[in-house]
Formats: structure tokens, sequence, C-alpha cells
């Protein structure tokens, strides 16, 4: 879904931002992307309940290796080839199944949950007023451990929500869970279902 070459970049220009509004920036450019895509999935499932898995990599996967490719990035980033370089190395990761990614990203960067969460709800709206048929969004949070992971991510959702129904005047019925993929998330399931409102 970001790997696509017209997204790429973009998010290669998120990852090199130093701050909130520069993320922003880059992340408003895959805002109508993303909406295009859940429309389209929306209307192909016809009002039956989707399961959208928030981002889940972790930001090293969408950097290149190389210096030539490196040196793009740079370039389209507006920063020095040595600067991407650093933030390249910063983000890589020794155990990256379990480092920063999922949940844990949309905790240190909710800009990118609000982007995704704004995508899903304008695409729902938009669909439902073309069709007779309401969208059916279950977001799902990546990687959660903890109970307080989903409840910081499910605000941020809610929030973007609300925000969407009141600028559209439509009302879209929807679910936010996670998948209990981690050892300590089966131990923990009770705690989690506390927040979840599906596995």
């Amino acid at each position: 879904m970001f790997f696509d070459a017209d997204r790429i970049i973009a998010m290669r220009q998120m990852i090199m931002a130093n701050d909130t509004e520069g993320r922003e920036a880059a992340l408003a450019k895959l805002l109508p992307m993303q909406r295009k895509d859940f429309e389209s999935l929306f209307g192909i499932m016809a009002g039956r309940p989707v399961t959208i898995r928030l981002l889940d990599p972790p930001l090293h996967e969408f950097l290149p290796h190389s210096v030539d490719e490196l040196a793009e990035v740079a370039k389209v980033s507006g920063v020095t080839v040595e600067t991407a370089r650093q933030r390249a190395v910063k983000l890589s990761e020794s155990n990256p199944m379990l480092g920063h990614r999922g949940c844990r990203l949309a905790i240190t960067y909710p800009e990118i949950c609000r982007m995704q969460a704004r995508a899903i709800f304008e695409a729902a709206c938009a669909v439902a007023k073309k069709t007779d048929e309401v969208p059916s969004p279950e977001i799902m949070v990546p990687l959660a451990a903890t109970a307080r992971e989903i409840s910081l991510c499910k605000q941020e959702i809610d929030m973007v929500a609300t925000e969407v129904m009141v600028e559209t005047g439509v009302s879209i019925s929807y679910l936010v869970g996670t998948m209990v993929e981690l050892p300590r998330s089966s131990i923990c399931a009770a705690e989690l279902a506390e927040e979840a409102e599906f596995f």
C-alpha cells in the first residue's frame, strides 16, 4: 500500500521530516491515495464488514540502502545525503519484528494514525453518500501488547471519526480492535479485551 512508486516518495519524506509539521505535510500527500484505496474497498464490499490493519512495518523498511537511492531520498526530502544516511542508521533495528512498529509507531507519531483514520472515515462517508450500502470498518490496531496501546490509538481514531462524521453529516458504525499476535497479548488477552472491540 505504501511501497508503490507514487507513494514511497511521500512516505520517505514523512520519515525524513524532523517535526510534526513536516510529517503532516508528507502525510497530506498520502491521504488522498489512502482514501481512494478505501473507497474502492468499501465499494467492493458493499456494506459488509471490512477489517483494515493500520500501518505495521517499522519505518526503516521504507528506506533504501544503496548510496544512490539514499541520495534520491535526500534530494526529494530536502536534506543532505549524510542526514538521510544517519536517519536510516538510526531507524534500523536488530529485532524489527518486535521493535518500533505497529501501534508503537502510531503512539510515537499519532499523525500517522490520524491520517489513516481520516482516509478510512472520509472514504466510508463518501461511499455511504454514493450508495445505499453503508460501510462497516473494523480498524485493527497492529501488534498491541497492552490495553493502554489500544486505548491510545483508539482515542486518536475516535477523535478523527467524530470530526469526519460532523464534517460530512454521515454516521458510520465502526469497531476498533486488534490481532492477538504477540506472546504477551495471548497471555494478557483479557486485559486487551477491555479496550479491543474485536480480536
